[in-house]
């Protein structure tokens, strides 16, 4: 059997007993961390007998052919990553797929999610969600990135670095919108945890006096049902633009005759034109 199992985010009281058994019990541990993994079993008291072998995002896709074989000759075999759950953004998901292909059994065991946790802490709709991973590094990507998420209305979840969050907010207040509401979530379950809940313009000015450390999870709400109303009133904008109004200008006069916010049917405008 193939055991993915959550591992701490930040606090080792969250490991679960089993966790701790688990650790214990298996046959073979792969760890996307193994110095990482054994500093976490020597803080919980917990001594294991199987061997650690790496399985990172370099590693993954020749590895899993070996932890499959294990499992298959009957090993039972542990997956874990840094912190949280494996296969979320973490090394584990071409492993199930195999498994999966090859009908050897897969079982996951619970454990504490930064996804989850910052959805909980942000205050904004947790009835639909979607989870879109680690933000593009490169502005390009980042801004396609955003600009294919932003039209849907439900909450928005990110993993980001702090050294480049300033730049993503900055993006995200440009493509979202800046008034939309959203929380930046820092050090979840640790001693220093922050959460900032503020609108996306808001947040790309206060990350600028900060000095913003450890593991980011970014929570951002959806497009209001009012805005999508806005395609409406794009021709308009563009008829007036194009008969030598300032683009801007064509939208803060329509919006203000419409008691529309000047800004929101800008970024409709620009939407539309980059589609």
């Amino acid at each position: 059997m193939i055991i993915l199992a959550g591992t701490p985010i930040g606090n080792d009281a969250d490991a679960t007993d089993r966790l701790r058994l688990a650790l214990a019990q298996a046959d073979l541990i792969a760890a996307e961390d193994t110095r990482r993994l054994l500093n976490l079993v020597g803080r919980l008291g917990v001594e294991i007998h199987a061997p650690v072998v790496p399985f990172h995002d370099h590693n993954e896709a020749e590895k899993s052919a070996d932890l499959l074989q294990a499992a298959q000759a009957g090993r039972q075999v542990l997956v874990v990553s840094d912190a949280g759950m494996p296969a979320i953004s973490d090394p584990g998901y071409r492993l199930v797929a195999l498994a999966r292909e090859a009908q050897v059994p897969v079982t996951v065991i619970p454990g504490p999610s930064a996804v989850l946790t910052a959805v909980a802490l942000a205050g904004l709709p947790t009835d639909r969600f979607t989870f879109a991973g680690f933000v593009p590094r490169k502005e390009g990507e980042r801004q396609n990135f955003l600009q294919d998420l932003a039209g849907l209305s439900h909450t928005l979840v990110f993993f980001d670095s702090p050294r480049r969050l300033a730049q993503t907010l900055q993006d995200m207040a440009k493509i979202l919108g800046d008034t939309r509401l959203a929380a930046v979530c820092r050090e979840l379950t640790k001693t220093h945890e922050e959460v900032v809940r503020l609108e996306l313009g808001q947040l790309a000015q206060w990350v600028l006096s900060q000095e913003v450390r450890g593991e980011i999870v970014i929570v951002v709400a959806g497009l209001r049902e009012d805005a999508k109303d806005l395609t409406a009133f794009v021709p308009e904008v563009k008829e007036l633009a194009a008969l030598g109004l300032r683009l801007k200008s064509a939208a803060t006069h329509v919006a203000k005759r419409e008691n529309l916010r000047p800004n929101d049917l800008y970024r409709a405008v620009l939407q539309e034109q980059a589609e």
